[in-house]
């Protein structure tokens, strides 16, 4: 990477690598607390790129797949780009048609964020987003805190305080291929630890209450590639592909009961995800056609797989669903804590 590269500011972007005494390293970059690279020794002496990413640090704002990036205020969709709350109604600045995706045009994977401290095994960056910012209430200070440790786990703790209430939903939008290549990642091996998941219409809203994965491609309760079933079921045809949030089991919120593992097609690799949040949005990569790729070239679409923990997407409009509250109080401090631990095996 070219390290005197400019961001949209005018300024260099900052990067930072971390390293563990496993042979693990993983590089970080100010601009959107973006997560670029995760490089993982296997156990036959070789080294691997775990995530996908682009060449070059300028190319991060020029695409559109949020590679790697902090996503907020609020990840995932809101429909009509709105929200209400005690009869007030927040008009927000819509992305994705007349709705809202990932926080809005400028949301936080579009802005420079401080590094307010570092080391050579973690990074905490913040960000001061005003009230108004692309639409949402109050005066915001989140942090997003990457560590990695010796057992090859990247641990990502995001936290955040408002003078107003607002909903808050932080993710990260790392695209993972365990194979170390841009080949279809619908090969990998996929566990979920969910029963339920959302039914989406063609914009990726939810079309319907929540669903039961049971006797549907849905179901990933036992491992099976996401080529197994893939498009099977009217709302992955609606959407090319998974792009589907599921409503995790309860015990999966207690950081130490899995909510996801994946396993690389050739069986070297295992990943395994942890996480407070209450859901994680499964997504194919359906759209990565033409994303600019670490090795040259652009990505096809499904060369990664995304699992971005958070809240259900629209929950603002949806308080029935049965999860916490996402919206945040003055009183009430957001705190978020997601997970990805690596294995050679």
């Amino acid at each position: 990477m070219l390290k005197n590269a400019l961001a949209p500011d005018g300024q260099p972007f900052q990067l930072t690598e971390l390293r563990n005494k496993s042979g693990m390293s993983v590089s970080l970059m100010d601009w959107g607390a973006t997560w670029l690279s995760a490089v993982f020794p296997l156990n036959d002496g070789g080294r691997r790129e775990l995530l996908l990413g682009c060449p070059n640090p300028e190319d991060y704002p020029r695409q559109g797949a949020y590679l790697g990036a902090t996503v907020g205020r609020y990840a995932n969709r809101i429909a009509q780009a709105q929200l209400q709350r005690n009869g007030q109604v927040f008009p927000l600045v819509a992305n994705s048609g007349p709705n809202q995706l990932h926080g809005g045009p400028e949301g936080f994977h579009a802005r420079r964020w401080q590094i307010i401290h570092q080391d050579k095994r973690q990074v905490c960056y913040q960000l001061h987003s005003p009230d108004g910012d692309q639409g949402f209430p109050g005066n915001l200070i989140v942090e997003t805190h990457y560590r990695l440790t010796d057992d090859n786990r990247l641990e990502i703790d995001y936290q955040a305080s408002v003078d107003q209430p607002c909903p808050i939903n932080l993710t990260n939008h790392a695209y993972f291929n365990l194979d170390g290549k841009s080949r279809d990642a619908r090969q990998h091996r996929l566990q979920l630890f969910a029963d339920r998941y959302l039914p989406v219409d063609t914009t990726g809203l939810p079309a319907e209450p929540l669903a039961s994965v049971e006797h549907s491609g849905m179901d990933f309760r036992q491992p099976k590639t996401l080529a197994q079933d893939f498009l099977k079921d009217p709302c992955q045809q609606r959407v090319k592909g998974y792009d589907h949030a599921y409503l995790l089991h309860r015990t999966c919120g207690a950081i130490d009961s899995p909510a996801a593992h994946v396993w690389s097609a050739d069986g070297k690799v295992k990943m395994s995800v942890f996480t407070s949040a209450p859901a994680i949005q499964l997504y194919s990569g359906n759209f990565l056609n033409g994303t600019p790729a670490r090795l040259g070239g652009t990505y096809a679409n499904y060369a990664g797989i995304a699992l971005e923990s958070g809240f259900l997407p629209d929950s603002p409009n949806h308080p029935e669903w049965p999860q916490p509250d996402c919206w945040v109080t003055p009183d009430k401090r957001y705190r978020a804590t997601t997970v990805y631990q690596f294995t050679a095996l």
